[in-house]
């Protein structure tokens, strides 16, 4: 199989596109960055916006409120729908192989933060789950001692001393920031083979590509029904409780990288928002 590289003229095409949309987002970027407090005349509201991290809040709560309303009249009733339909043993599996379908991406990232018995756990784990759990979707290696480890790039660029950004709210994706954006795309245009496998044919392939995508999103929204409604029912701004609890949970997350305790509390957000990537096509700070 002969895979061409992309002409000069796609080349310079791609990068007027990259541009224009760069042009856009500093323009955003600009337009939606709240006011912030004087330090000396209000000392408390500026801490408290230094806390939130949130510069670019207006645009935010756009794009959270455009998510809400997907979320409301796709996601939400799909996710019942599989929750109602789909016997929780079933679920266990579809979560299960999805996971181990991620192994590579953990694999490579706990070598980037040189977590080499990490890295030796997850290769355990792909290798008994996959061959003795039927493709995954038995987790037969938890059985065995051996627990599902997390890492990604965001928290390997984290570990790098690289500074997480201000909040950031994605579409269709949920609570980010700048770190972890970058670390998203590099996981899934570099590090998943996956990615890379549905690329070399995509023809033949991309409904596969698909298929993980919508199997990812509503099985793992099928698991947070009731916590994300709880939040809707009793808080008085969803948006700044997800803030909260997103960057809470993300920080210790990027701290258990760093050699310190797993975070504690609260839902977990690998459960809540997307955590594989789409498809290939050819298409407190630090």
């Amino acid at each position: 199989m002969i895979i061409s590289l992309p002409s000069p003229r796609m080349w310079a095409s791609a990068v007027t596109r990259i541009s224009g949309i760069a042009a856009v987002l500093v323009i955003l970027f600009t337009a939606a960055c709240a006011t912030v407090p004087d330090r000396d005349a209000d000392p408390e509201g500026y801490a408290e916006f230094r806390e939130r991290n949130d510069p670019l809040e207006p645009l935010n709560r756009g794009v959270f409120a455009f998510n809400e309303v997907i979320d409301l009249f796709i996601l939400q009733p799909a996710a019942g729908f599989y929750s109602l339909l789909v016997p929780p043993p079933i679920q266990t599996g579809v979560d299960n192989a999805l996971r181990n379908l991620n192994s590579p991406v953990i694999f490579i990232n706990s070598l980037l933060q040189g977590e080499l018995e990490r890295a030796g756990t997850t290769v355990a784990r792909f290798v008994i789950n996959t061959v003795g759990g039927v493709g995954g979707l038995y987790d037969l290696a938890a059985d065995m001692g051996l627990e599902h480890q997390s890492k990604d790039f965001g928290q390997t660029l984290a570990v790098w001393g690289v500074p997480e950004g201000p909040y950031l709210v994605l579409p269709l994706i949920g609570p980010s920031n700048p770190r972890d954006a970058v670390g998203r795309a590099v996981d899934t245009l570099v590090f998943d083979p996956i990615t890379w496998w549905v690329r070399a044919n995509p023809d033949d392939r991309q409904q596969w590509g698909f298929l993980r995508l919508g199997l990812t999103a509503v099985s793992q929204r099928a698991k947070s029904l009731e916590e994300i409604d709880d939040i809707r029912r009793t808080s008085l701004d969803p948006y700044a409780t997800i803030r909260s609890l997103f960057q809470q949970y993300r920080r210790g997350q990027v701290g258990q990288g760093r050699g310190g305790t797993a975070p504690g509390g609260g839902p977990d957000f690998d459960d809540i928002y997307l955590d594989t990537p789409p498809p290939a096509t050819d298409a407190p700070a630090r």
